[in-house]
């Protein structure tokens, strides 16, 4: 039996801060337009932890029933290493999908009923990245999704629970947040190209091939970057946000030095934590500004 570390591990806490920045840089937004809610900001913060750790439990189960985590050079899996059952897993996912589904739920009546479908399509999104028959994570299209559920939907519905609005600045942020989300995904799938590639999973990296992912990562930064100058325009104190590069900087090191394996696990940390700072640091300068 997995020990409760085995279990901390396997709900992947690198991946945490794809949860936390998007809360962070959506209620920043709200401050932005004077329509911060603390209350609403902790529970989608709640919905936003509870879905990123659901989604990793089930891609846990449905890769590790599909014999995809079987060889790996990534953090543990608790199905492909044998340490959980694959029932027990699969439990951990849905009760993780069920708290992100109440709190959301919650969130959405006081808010705007019609929310509740936006919710429904996160959480079918979570459960068919793997799972299912044609699981889209396969395809190619993870971090499309992740764009679109860990930046665009998340950032803006923050906004939007708070402030009953959007705007330009949200819509900035969205976009910023959805990038380095998305390179999280895109320095877990270039350390697994080798593994993913004889299990038939083909994601992007796999398509793009090496040398091009790596590419595609250095741009996602890129992009964020300059859209934290862009941000300039609302109030210069967005260039706090700058305080990320020397995060971003070190993240981008072991991909331009194209080291592989392992060795690409550093990756994932460092541009977790350039987005957590990058949406604190901006965050703070909104809602100054």
């Amino acid at each position: 039996m997995a020990s409760i570390a085995q279990w901390v591990e396997g709900a992947r806490p690198r991946t945490l801060p794809n949860a936390l920045a998007p809360v962070i840089a959506g209620t920043g937004a709200a401050a932005w337009l004077h329509a911060a809610v603390w209350w609403k900001a902790v529970l989608a913060l709640v919905v936003s932890v509870a879905l990123i750790i659901g989604v990793n439990f089930a891609n846990d189960y449905s890769d590790g029933i599909r014999g995809t985590d079987d060889e790996r050079a990534g953090p543990l899996r608790l199905v492909g290493s044998k340490l959980a059952s694959p029932r027990a897993v699969l439990t951990a996912a849905v009760i993780s999908l069920g708290v992100g589904a109440v709190a959301g739920l919650a969130l959405a009546i006081v808010s705007a009923p019609w929310l509740i479908a936006v919710g429904a399509v996160c959480i079918a999104g979570a459960w068919l990245y793997t799972g299912g028959s044609r699981p889209y994570g396969y395809a190619g299209l993870g971090e499309i999704a992740v764009f679109v559920f860990f930046g665009l939907v998340a950032v803006l519905g923050t906004q939007y629970t708070q402030a009953m609005r959007v705007d330009w600045v949200g819509l900035t942020l969205a976009v910023a947040t959805g990038a380095l989300s998305s390179a999280v995904l895109v320095a877990n799938n270039l350390r697994d190209i080798p593994t993913d590639r004889v299990a038939g999973k083909t994601t992007l990296a796999v398509r793009l091939g090496d040398s091009r992912t790596r590419v595609f990562y250095q741009g996602l930064l890129l992009l964020a970057g300059v859209l934290t100058l862009t941000l300039m325009l609302a109030t210069p104190w967005c260039a706090v946000g700058l305080v990320a590069t020397p995060f971003a900087i070190r993240a981008v090191g072991p991909v331009r030095r194209s080291l592989g394996g392992r060795d690409l696990i550093p990756v994932l940390r460092d541009t977790g934590l350039t987005m957590l700072v990058w949406s604190a640091a901006v965050a703070l300068a909104l809602a100054l500004g």
